[in-house]
């Protein structure tokens, strides 16, 4: 019985869908987390008559057919882009990016990650670095005897020092864009890898045209909304149920079949 099979497909779909709603919910405090979100796609069709088909001599055609759906599967895991909540930290090394943009991370193999998490910090040498100690892009040093640090809007990186009343610039930081931001592929540690379907990397200075400005002090919220996803939660799991009670209800139909004697 075909059912059986179709009802499965539903189940394992719906136990996708809690899978990427649990890991939304699980990163409800994540820094700079983005949402995802399961999209699903019917399966083929089997014809047992073709609509459009000739029904007679005469040329009569049939209008509507019959097609038998084989059930569903997962198209893909889309990730949301929507800003998330700017969150006042206080901390010097906290930047949030207000708008479109992505810091740019160095990491040991030499390749360049991205991320909205700004939850930055010093190394011993006095490079910004993430939490994992992977330096900011383009690469910003602090000097030991500075007493402030100050990033404007525009990514522009000063400190003072004891004795000295002017600010002294020592770096301006720049974020990049992508075409399509979907398409960046996650690593962990709130890292994103360019890819063939994000496009290359556009990078420029924060407030320029395109680019978001930074906040200094702030970090970026995850974008998670718990009402949603708890409502999602349930209307998975109401699936679940309903894919799990034509199981059983294709195997009670089954169970009287076999009962049938001759």
């Amino acid at each position: 019985m075909q059912a059986l099979r179709t009802a499965a497909s539903g189940m394992a779909a719906q136990a996708l869908n809690v899978e990427v709603i649990s890991n939304n919910i699980a990163n409800m405090n994540t820094i700079g987390f983005k949402r995802q979100r399961a999209e699903f796609q019917d399966l083929l069709y089997h014809n047992v008559e073709r609509m459009g088909a000739q029904s007679s001599s005469q040329g009569t055609v049939i209008p509507t057919g019959i097609q038998i759906g084989a059930g569903v599967k997962a198209g893909s895991v889309y990730r949301i882009t929507d800003q998330g909540t700017p969150n006042q930290t206080g901390g010097r090394f906290d930047l949030a990016i207000d708008g479109r943009g992505y810091f740019q991370i160095n990491l040991p193999s030499g390749e360049t990650a991205f991320t909205r998490a700004g939850n930055f910090s010093l190394n011993g040498e006095g490079q910004l670095v993430t939490d994992d100690g992977y330096a900011v892009q383009p690469a910003i040093s602090i000097p030991q005897d500075a007493i402030d640090v100050v990033v404007s809007k525009t990514g522009l990186v000063q400190v003072l020092t004891q004795g000295s009343p002017d600010p002294q610039t020592v770096g301006q930081l720049e974020i990049a864009t992508f075409f399509n931001e979907a398409g960046l592929e996650a690593v962990g540690d709130n890292l994103l890898l360019e890819t063939a379907a994000s496009g290359p990397a556009t990078t420029g200075a924060p407030g320029d045209a395109g680019f978001g400005q930074l906040l200094q002090g702030f970090t970026e919220a995850s974008n998670v909304d718990a009402v949603s996803e708890i409502s999602a939660l349930i209307i998975a799991q109401r699936a679940y149920e309903m894919n799990s009670k034509v199981i059983s209800t294709a195997d009670q139909m089954l169970s009287v079949t076999a009962q049938v004697k001759s």
